[in-house]
């Protein structure tokens, strides 16, 4: 046993004690203290950063005017990119292609066979005003005891039809269907006077046919001038015209008949 006394006090010798493990804790004792030392520093005594509601600044007097409150909000750059574009926008009319500019100025178009037309005003599927001459054509005749708005309507799309055909075989640059049905539609204002007349008087004697003649010559003229203008269609008048007399002759037996 005293072999294993000598050898249990023998196996390891070194300077290391338990009082100096509480000292030096592990390395850690040198921050806690530096912890310490900085929160022994601080001096508790002084007052807050914060002052009690009655030592609280006065809020400033209102300086505006009753009943014109001052405006405190502003748009945004987005808000107000909008309401610039709603205010740049067309009206609707125009975006629905009505406009009425251009309606009155083909309709003095054909009431002044002699005036030059305006090809680019000429040449837009505009069909606001063909359907209203449409209309008062039906009713004029409606009122001569004629109900014919399926031959009138019926017979429009045939011709229109037909010298869509035949203004593409013609033309160079080719043409759409809704820019002849726009201007069939608009010469036929003159038709619209034919069977006014008809309404007031009888148009099977010599002056119902000399004043049918004059109609149809002033229909196919207007039509085939704005034709010609829009077209480009230069020195072929009288071609352009000869079908368009065809199809006015026809509304224009509706007329008398």
């Amino acid at each position: 046993m005293s072999g294993f006394d000598n050898f249990n006090t023998d196996f390891y010798q070194s300077s290391y004690s338990v009082d100096d493990q509480s000292q030096a804790g592990y390395g850690y004792s040198n921050t806690e203290n530096t912890h310490n030392k900085q929160y022994g520093q601080y001096d508790y005594s002084q007052p807050m950063g914060y002052s009690s509601p009655g030592m609280m600044q006065p809020q400033q007097p209102y300086t505006g005017q009753i009943f014109q409150p001052t405006q405190t909000y502003t748009p945004s750059p987005s808000q107000s990119m909008y309401s610039s574009s709603f205010d740049d926008e067309p009206p609707l009319l125009e975006e629905l292609g009505i406009n009425f500019d251009h309606i009155w100025q083909k309709t003095l178009t054909v009431l002044h066979p002699m005036k030059a037309a305006d090809g680019s005003i000429m040449n837009e599927t505009d069909l606001a005003g063909p359907m209203v001459f449409c209309l008062a054509f039906g009713a004029t005749l409606l009122l001569s005891g004629k109900i014919q708005f399926g031959y009138v309507y019926g017979i429009s799309a045939i011709g229109c039809l037909g010298m869509y055909c035949l203004l593409n075989l013609m033309s160079m640059t080719g043409v759409s269907f809704g820019c002849v049905a726009s201007v069939l539609g608009y010469c036929l204002l003159p038709m619209i006077l034919l069977s006014s007349f008809g309404v007031l008087l009888s148009l099977q004697g010599m002056i119902g046919i000399i004043l049918t003649a004059a109609i149809i010559g002033w229909c196919s003229f207007s039509a085939s001038k704005i034709f010609i203008s829009a077209l480009a269609m230069d020195g072929q008048q009288l071609l352009v015209a000869y079908p368009c007399a065809l199809l006015y002759g026809v509304f224009a037996l509706i007329s008398v008949f």
